[in-house]
C-alpha cells in the first residue's frame, strides 16, 4: 500500500510543479541549470546571513548596531560544486575580520566531492587526461591535468603515514611478490618493480602491510624493507611465501632467523617448462605433478630422482633448479593438507596483484614513482575495503599452528 504525503510534502509537489512550468524545463539539462541557480541563491543568502552574524545586525538596521564595524562591498570569487561553476559575491566587511564558513579564504571549491570524485577515477585508472575531460563533460568546469595532478598528490602524505603505520608484532604467513612497470626517470623510459607484502594475521585476517617502488632486487634491497617492518613492530614471520625472490632469502635469515620459507611450486613450475618443447610438456608436467603432490617429503626426494633419471638428458637444467632450491621448496610437506594448500603457491598475492593490473593496465609509462604509488595505492584502498572478516577455515589452521610454533606463540596467548 502506498504511504500517504504529508501535507507539507504535498505542498512541496505543488511548488515544484510551478518552478517546473516557470522555468520551462524539459531536458536533464534544463534541471542540472535550475539545481546550479537554486544552489548559487542559497549559498548567497547564506553568505549575507554570515556577516549579518558576524557584525550582530543586518544590512539597514542600524538601531541595532552595536560595532565599529560595517560591511564593505563585495569580491567576486569562482567556486566549483558537483553542479558546475559558480560566480559568487563575498561580502567583505571593513575590518577585514569576516572569513565565511561556508567558502574559506583559498577554497575554490564547495566540498571535497570533485576531489574524492577525482580519486576515484584516478584509483580506477584513469589518466589525468581522461578525468578532465569527464570532468568537464559531468559538472560543467575545466580541471587541467596539473589540478588533478595536485589534487592527487594530497594522499602522498596519507600513503608515507598509512605506510609507516604501526602493524602486527607476528604474523602467520607474509606473502611477497613484484609487479613491473614502466617508469620515466631522468628522460628515460626504465623498468621497476612494485612489490608488495601481504600478511597473514593470527586471526587469519588479510592486510596489505606495505608496497616499495625500486629497480633492481638485492640481499641489500630486501634488508631495508624487512628491517622497516622490523621497525614498525614486527618481531616474528611464522611462515614467508615468495617466488624465489633475488636475495630474499639471505636479508630474511638476517632479520627473521627463525621464519620457514616456502618458495612458490607454481613459479618453479613456469620457470621449469619455459623452455620445454611443446610436445614433451604434458608428460614432463605430470611427473612434476608427483614431486609436489607426493604426501610425504621422502616420496617426494624419490619421484625427484625417477624425474631426473627419465629427463636430465634433453632438459638437465630442471633437475638441477628443483635440487639446488629443494631446501626452500620442499617446507610445506612438513605440515597438514589446510596449510599446505595456503603456502605451497603465492596465490594469496597473486590474487590480489590481479586486482592492481586491471586498474594499471591502461598506463604504458609512468611519469614518476610517486604517480605510481599513488595509484597503485588507490587501488589498493579500493580492493582491501572488500576483504571482511577472518578465513572461513581458520580455526583448525591457528590450531596446527599452535601446535608447530608453541615456543613462539605461547607469549601471544598469555599476554
Amino acid at each position: 500500500m502506498r504511504k500517504q504525503k504529508t501535507p507539507e510534502q504535498l505542498r512541496q509537489d505543488e511548488l515544484l510543479e510551478e518552478l517546473i512550468k516557470l522555468r520551462g524545463m524539459k531536458t536533464a539539462g534544463d534541471v542540472q541549470d535550475m539545481l546550479k541557480d537554486l544552489l548559487g541563491s542559497t549559498m548567497q543568502k547564506m553568505l549575507v546571513a554570515e556577516l549579518d552574524n558576524k557584525l550582530g545586525y543586518s544590512k539597514y538596521d542600524y538601531k541595532n548596531k552595536d560595532s565599529a564595524n560595517s560591511r564593505n562591498g563585495y569580491s567576486k570569487k569562482s567556486v566549483k560544486t558537483t553542479h558546475g561553476e559558480l560566480d559568487l559575491d563575498i561580502p567583505r566587511d571593513r575590518a577585514g575580520e569576516f572569513e565565511p564558513l561556508l567558502i574559506p579564504k583559498n577554497k575554490t571549491s564547495l566540498d571535497r566531492g570533485i576531489e574524492d570524485r577525482i580519486l576515484s577515477m584516478y584509483a580506477k585508472g584513469m589518466s589525468t587526461r581522461d578525468i578532465s575531460s569527464h570532468i568537464d563533460e559531468i559538472y560543467g568546469f575545466e580541471a587541467s591535468e596539473g589540478l588533478i595532478s595536485n589534487i592527487t598528490d594530497k594522499i602522498l602524505p596519507i600513503i608515507r603515514e598509512w605506510q609507516s603505520r604501526p602493524l602486527e608484532a607476528i604474523y602467520a604467513m607474509m606473502f611477497l611478490d613484484a609487479i613491473h612497470y614502466n617508469v620515466r626517470q631522468d628522460g628515460r623510459i626504465v623498468k621497476k618493480a612494485a612489490y608488495i607484502a601481504l600478511g597473514l594475521d593470527l586471526d587469519g585476517r588479510r592486510d596489505v602491510l606495505g608496497m616499495w617502488v625500486g629497480e633492481n632486487e638485492s640481499a641489500k634491497y630486501w634488508l631495508g624493507v624487512l628491517n622497516e617492518l622490523q621497525s614498525r613492530g614486527v618481531k616474528d614471520i611464522l611462515i614467508t611465501c615468495t617466488d624465489n625472490l633475488t636475495g630474499f632469502e639471505t636479508a630474511i635469515r638476517a632479520v627473521y632467523p627463525k621464519t620457514d620459507l616456502q618458495n612458490c611450486i607454481i613459479h618453479q613450475i613456469r620457470n621449469s617448462t619455459q623452455w620445454v618443447s611443446y610436445k614433451d610438456l604434458k608428460p614432463l608436467t605430470a611427473d612434476l605433478k608427483t614431486i609436489y603432490k607426493a604426501h610425504t617429503e621422502q616420496e617426494a626426494l624419490a619421484n625427484l630422482e625417477t624425474f631426473g633419471e627419465k629427463w636430465n638428458k634433453k632438459y638437465s637444467k630442471i633437475y638441477e633448479s628443483w635440487k639446488r632450491n629443494w631446501a626452500n621448496l620442499a617446507t610445506f610437506f612438513k605440515f597438514p593438507q589446510d596449510i599446505r594448500k595456503l603456502i605451497y603457491t603465492t596465490n594469496q598475492i597473486e590474487n590480489f596483484n590481479r586486482g592492481l593490473r586491471k586498474v594499471t593496465k591502461a598506463k604504458c609509462v609512468f611519469p614518476t614513482d610517486d604517480s605510481l604509488l599513488k595509484m597503485l595505492y588507490l587501488a589498493t584502498m579500493d580492493i582491501t575495503k572488500k576483504w571482511t572478516g577472518k578465513r572461513h577455515d581458520w580455526g583448525p589452521i591457528r590450531m596446527q599452528l599452535d601446535i608447530y610454533y608453541a615456543d613462539r606463540l605461547t607469549p601471544v596467548k598469555s599476554a
